[in-house]
């Protein structure tokens, strides 16, 4: 099979893209439940919306970006600070104010999708070179590695099952089991685990979960404010929520950096910046209305295409479509709820370290000029602060209300410095192989981004 057939999933047939898109929720599926589990958040919600939000990403991008949206880990610590706000006030439910507040932190992402469609990408994008996106990218992947190894620890003989599943169908694997390793390890691993006898499946047999049921609960949504509610606490959720779409907003931006670099498509021209930005702004304010955690781009996903070589928009679809139907199924969500925590970790770890790799790449192929004082001194705040931050006892910097992780924190301090420290000769547009960090025309000479 040709590159170009293995990227397109048409190709294969309904039932292998279906099973691609079964291979994508997977992958997603630990992680977006993790959030509402530690917010107190309904789960069957967020997975409800976690399928919307996606749909609705892929329309307002017009169909051309493979991105997933489940859960974002970045609101979790502003939940925290929302419920702490009525810690003494009975009968009031908290969820609808922290709605609120992300609702506004979301309409943040349509102000800076007007600024890149207005100045263009090429001129924002000076704020946003390699030498911030790469280290910003590896990071990602190195951050998220910690809660990979936590799970893994959970039963190490598990996790290593699944890996060991990964790699082998992966590498040796032929056909459709080539592309579908995260899928097979999650199953192998599972199996194994039930029958080690590894696997709690009570609240799969409870006969009070059923079969069918209604994802969405009125009391958790904006529009029980209607009813009444604290104006004061209210705008306190917002103080609190908004400030953290800053950080979330950069993430965005090397995320889809990442996915760009993996596909090899220059995903921030076209469908552009503007238009990514704009859709999961969308996507997070429509999941807070009802009464669901903020969203944002899925690493675990990228982690996927990168695995498999399968970059068709339509498997990501597929996946979003079929998180929406579970949504409405309280038995599946036991079920998969159900899996081990170490077949989480042990998949987890792959697609966290594929990430990584991905910033690395994107610094390589961008030819990233390390002579340079500036290019080390921002790369080394920007992996210093995010991972010292992050991996410190507070996990995070707290101002007043706000906490900033400390992947947003490095990703700050390497936009302010690359902005105010001379010798910036990044071009955005001028090297379309760069932009994407992947170079797939071997023997080609690349153009520089310096100018001369």
């Amino acid at each position: 099979m040709s590159d170009q057939g293995i990227r397109d999933a048409r190709s294969l047939g309904i039932p292998k893209m279906l099973l691609l898109g079964f291979q994508h929720m997977f992958a997603m599926f630990g992680a977006t439940v993790l959030v509402p589990v530690l917010t107190g958040l309904p789960v069957s919600t967020t997975l409800l919306f976690a399928g919307l939000g996606t749909l609705l990403f892929h329309f307002l991008t017009k169909g051309k970006v493979p991105a997933f949206l489940g859960s974002s880990f970045a609101f979790i610590g502003g939940y925290a600070a929302v419920a702490a706000l009525f810690d003494n006030v009975e009968g009031v439910n908290w969820v609808p104010y922290a709605g609120v507040g992300v609702v506004c932190a979301g309409l943040l992402y349509a102000v800076l999708s007007a600024l890149f469609k207005a100045f263009g990408a090429k001129r924002v994008m000076r704020f946003f070179p390699p030498i911030v996106t790469g280290p910003v990218i590896i990071c990602i992947g190195l951050c998220l590695a910690s809660s990979a190894i936590n799970n893994c620890e959970a039963n190490w003989w598990i996790a290593l099952v699944a890996i060991a599943i990964v790699v082998i169908a992966n590498i040796w694997g032929k056909g459709m089991i080539k592309i579908i390793p995260i899928l097979l390890g999650v199953l192998g691993s599972y199996i194994v685990a039930a029958i080690f006898g590894q696997v709690d499946f009570s609240a799969v047999t409870d006969v009070n979960t059923k079969w069918i049921g209604f994802p969405i609960q009125f009391g958790n949504t904006v529009f029980s404010l209607f009813k009444g509610c604290d104006g004061g606490k209210l705008v306190s959720a917002i103080v609190i929520m908004v400030p953290i779409a800053l950080a979330t907003m950069i993430e965005h931006i090397g995320d889809v950096c990442a996915i760009s670099s993996t596909v090899g498509e220059n995903f921030v021209a076209d469908p552009g910046l503007h238009r990514t930005l704009l859709g999961d702004g969308s996507a997070t304010a429509l999941a807070a209305l009802f009464g669901a955690p903020a969203n944002t781009t899925y690493g675990e996903n990228t982690g996927v295409l990168a695995l498999t070589k399968v970059y068709d928009p339509n498997v990501i679809r597929i996946a979003a479509v079929l998180a929406v139907i579970f949504a409405f199924c309280p038995k599946f969500e036991a079920l998969v709820a159900a899996m081990p925590t170490a077949t989480i970790g042990g998949v987890s770890l792959i697609l966290y370290g594929m990430i990584s790799a991905v910033g690395v790449r994107n610094v390589v192929e961008n030819q990233v000029d390390f002579t340079k004082s500036r290019n080390i001194i921002i790369a080394a705040l920007i992996m210093g602060l995010s991972l010292g931050i992050n991996f410190s006892a507070k996990g995070a910097i707290v101002l007043g209300p706000v906490s900033l992780s400390g992947l947003a924190v490095g990703a700050l301090a390497g936009i302010i410095l690359n902005a105010i420290l001379p010798g910036n000769d990044y071009e955005f547009g001028t090297n379309p192989l760069g932009d994407t960090a992947v170079n797939f025309q071997q023997g080609v000479d690349r153009p520089t981004n310096k100018k001369k």
